[in-house]
């Protein structure tokens, strides 16, 4: 039987993977056959739509599973996301129960939440219509991101929410909205993020974050973090032309 990516999550394995914000069906093919076992398609801070999003979608296929990370929390944008039918959705800019409470509630149809019924991808263009109405609540990811102080704040309020099927933590979002822009290391924003993983561990929610490196992530992982992103489509592109001409032309030592 195949587990879904939710059902993995939930049991705890490991699930490594990248950001996509570039709209190219060929860098999810490359990703899909590099060993990622996720890919984090990104509304938010990206050029792309959700028509670009569909297409990546369909070139991982069945691969591997993709979330999309919606632009705000707005029931328009988490329904669209949803009726393409990605493995999830990832929520930015979370502050307070409240809102968790409305992401939760736009995810999933009637009668756990508000979710409207339309026909798209998702359903099959109408053809599965009944099978994924009935799966979609049980089978689709909520992942909040937690990546701002006031979040932190109210962390615990937060993980009281049910339906949130994992934390996410953007450690460059939240340095920012402490006034340390960048500083990813810096002793207090390592303390708010201790505090998100003791509530999610006391909660039992799984978390996961988003590093540059693969370095950078190793802690995380050591220390319990399962969702794990690590790079962006431009960043690793650009990282590995910048290498190459530093080897050929003598800057760096090899």
């Amino acid at each position: 039987m195949n587990r879904s990516f939710k059902q993995k999550l939930a049991q705890g394995e490991l699930l490594v993977g990248s950001i996509i914000t570039l709209p190219s069906p060929e860098i999810a093919e490359i990703f899909c056959q590099s060993g990622f076992d996720w890919l984090f398609i990104d509304l938010e801070h990206s050029v792309m739509g959700v028509k670009e999003a569909q297409v990546l979608l369909q070139a991982a296929s069945h691969h591997v599973a993709c979330l999309i990370r919606v632009p705000s929390i707005d029931e328009v944008w988490i329904k669209k996301a949803l009726d393409i039918r990605p493995a999830g959705v990832i929520i930015p800019q979370v502050k307070n129960a409240a809102q968790v409470a409305q992401v939760v509630q736009l995810s999933k149809y009637p009668p756990e939440g508000t979710r409207s019924v339309g026909i798209a991808r998702a359903h099959g263009y109408g053809q599965k219509f009944q099978e994924y109405v009935e799966n979609a609540n049980e089978n689709t990811a909520v992942v909040i991101q937690i990546e701002h102080i006031q979040a932190v704040e109210n962390i615990e309020t937060i993980v009281s929410v049910p339906g949130i099927d994992c934390l996410f933590v953007g450690p460059y979002d939240l340095s920012a909205s402490m006034g340390k822009t960048g500083l990813t290391t810096d002793p207090e924003v390592q303390n708010a993020i201790e505090r998100v993983k003791q509530s999610a561990q006391q909660a039992h929610i799984p978390l996961g974050i988003f590093g540059t490196t693969a370095i950078a992530v190793q802690p995380y992982i050591q220390d319990g973090y399962r969702l794990i992103a690590v790079g962006m489509d431009a960043s690793l592109l650009g990282s590995v032309a910048e290498e190459i001409t530093k080897i050929l032309k003598g800057r760096l030592t090899c």
